[in-house]
């Protein structure tokens, strides 16, 4: 009786200090300008981006979201959010839940658990491009005590920006030939941009006029007003669909202290690599002259930089808003620099007091990715097949046991040792597929991520891939063709960091270990939007036994609303 007493009163002490956080939003196109020029954007409650949830850990969240697109399904993923006890929550389209439909509304209702720096995004087509996005910040429960000592803190949230429509473009990536969408003309922070002009030309050899703004410009890039002497966090998120960034802020120092919502060991450096789907805390000390302001700039990495970097201004209150920096913007490491990027990676490691993984692991994927054609369309493959996500989405098939909602014969859980992953595929075809890996509840799984080159020679991208559901541990990264019995000894078990986002270089591997521990079925894929768009995922089920009840209106579509009648119906 006692122990029963506990319990429940530390269940009522965390429903007393816990809150419901609710809100109504309406998801629709509008004309908006944010590089400077007028194009559609998606807006969320008229905003772009949309509006930012702050919560603190434990607090439950819940988004009536009402489709007010005329001719387009939608869905929200909660970046970085483990949705332990809601899978039906986590916002992808066709793996946990269908599209709704114009003119619907869909309650998302999830607990955010812990601290740290997360965002949301749209997950159905490439709709994160056309602008489906916004910060969702997690605070340390009431109560709590936040690790991090700092002043004032701001959220920048990154992404890429182009011109031509998001259709127009998914058009022409499922064209034969294919017609690649291109560099992006602009980097938006917190969706404000310039491609015609730049807060730089007096420094730049482009031949952009210099920026004016009138009140009100929805382009003009928001200043970062600080004061001399004191310390701030800088959240960083990158929703970018395409490109991979360098942040720096000019004459000052980052401490870096928190990646993808985890803590970790600090360190100090320049400059930040941040990619796709990635999260940063950094902590910068207004220790410069004070009548002086300071260049933020944000420049293209890992791809040609046809994009100008975005600039934005660190002022000193001390000194005038308007006062553009007496010298040049930090300039971007170079582009192809990779063992810079790889150097900066290994940096990181998980905060003392952390998780630490298991010593070994109960079963290992070899995924290699992969450039390859079908009937002459360019798609991206892992072990030879291109993920096609079938219709009705696979939660509601391993839920019901709809035993024709997907293929149940496995994907590949590897592939061809004698593979030469230096040059073009031997051959060049692969096949479609919607098979998915399934797994026992609560083992360890290892993954291994083989690069590539892709259909042209001497072609190897970076490709940052985030996992739906969980933290994982990076083991390590390695150079060439992953070997087994030896590159496992050059592991990280001491302290290596949590993460739900990690870049695969080119031409290398990249080790990471989860526990499979939250039921449900979960999207693993590559974060950049037309590489998903062209086939560059795969999906992992577990503890499928374990699934809680799904809200019907989270199945209403393919099989499962056949399913859902039938049953609601006798």
């Amino acid at each position: 009786m006692g122990m029963w007493w506990i319990v429940a009163v530390a269940i009522l002490a965390h429903t007393a200090s816990a809150a419901v956080r609710e809100y109504a939003w309406e998801v629709e196109y509008k004309f908006g300008w944010p590089d400077c020029k007028e194009g559609m954007v998606m807006a969320v409650n008229g905003q772009f981006p949309g509006p930012t949830i702050h919560a603190l850990a434990g607090d439950t969240i819940v988004v009536h979201l009402t489709n007010k697109l005329a001719t387009e399904g939608l869905v929200i993923h909660w970046h970085g959010i483990r949705q332990l006890g809601s899978p039906w929550a986590d916002g992808a389209a066709g793996v946990t839940q269908c599209a709704i439909s114009p003119g619907e509304t869909f309650t998302y209702n999830f607990t955010v658990d812990k601290p740290g720096t997360h965002f949301y995004h749209g997950h159905y087509g490439m709709q994160r491009s056309a602008g489906l996005y916004g910060s969702l910040i997690i605070d340390v429960a009431k109560g709590k005590k936040e690790p991090l000592r700092y002043d004032g803190e701001f959220n920048l949230l990154l992404s890429d920006w182009w011109h031509e429509d998001v259709l127009s473009q998914e058009i022409g990536l499922s064209s034969r030939p294919m017609r690649w969408i291109g560099e992006a003309q602009s980097i938006l922070v917190n969706g404000r941009g310039q491609f015609n002009c730049s807060l730089a030309a007096q420094f730049s050899n482009t031949m952009l006029p210099t920026c004016t703004f009138k009140e009100g410009d929805q382009c003009a890039p928001q200043r970062l007003h600080v004061e001399p002497n004191k310390t701030y966090r800088i959240r960083l998120a990158s929703s970018t669909a395409l490109a991979s960034l360098n942040f720096a802020v000019q004459g000052h120092r980052l401490l870096v202290v928190e990646a993808d919502g985890n803590y970790i060991t600090p360190f100090t450096t320049d400059d930040i690599d941040i990619y796709s789907g990635e999260t940063y805390s950094v902590l910068l000390t207004t220790d410069q002259d004070p009548s002086q302001n300071y260049y933020i700039s944000v420049g293209v990495r890992g791809r040609k930089p046809n994009t100008p970097p975005a600039l934005t201004v660190l002022n000193y209150v001390t000194a005038p808003s308007s006062q553009l920096p007496a010298s040049p913007p930090p300039e971007t490491p170079r582009w192809n620099d990779f063992d810079r990027s790889k150097n900066f990676s290994k940096k990181i490691f998980a905060a003392m007091g952390s998780p630490s993984p298991p010593e070994t692991f109960n079963e290992r994927l070899f995924l290699l990715n992969t450039q390859n054609l079908i009937d002459g369309f360019t798609k991206w493959a892992i072990n030879n097949v291109s993920l096609a996500v079938p219709g009705t989405p696979y939660l509601g098939s391993v839920k019901y046991n709809l035993r024709t909602g997907f293929s149940r014969s496995s994907p590949p859980k590897d592939y061809p040792v004698d593979y030469d992953i230096m040059n073009p595929p031997r051959n060049r075809n692969t096949k479609q597929g919607n098979g998915i890996y399934v797994f026992p509840f609560n083992v360890t799984v290892d993954v291994i991520l083989q690069n590539a080159n892709g259909l042209n020679a001497n072609a190897s991208e970076i490709h940052p891939w985030h996992l739906h559901g969980h933290d994982f541990w990076v083991l390590g990264y390695g150079e060439g063709k992953f070997k087994p019995g030896i590159d496992e000894k050059t592991y990280n078990l001491k302290n290596p960091p949590l993460r739900n986002t990690v870049a695969l270089y080119p031409y290398g591997w990249t080790a990471l270990r989860f526990v499979t521990d939250n039921p449900g079925v979960w999207f693993f894929h590559c974060h950049i939007e037309p590489h998903l768009h062209m086939g560059m995922g795969v999906v992992f089920a577990e503890g499928l036994n374990r699934i809680g009840k799904v809200p019907d209106e989270a199945l209403g579509c393919g099989l499962t609303k056949q399913f859902l009648m039938n049953r609601n119906n006798p």
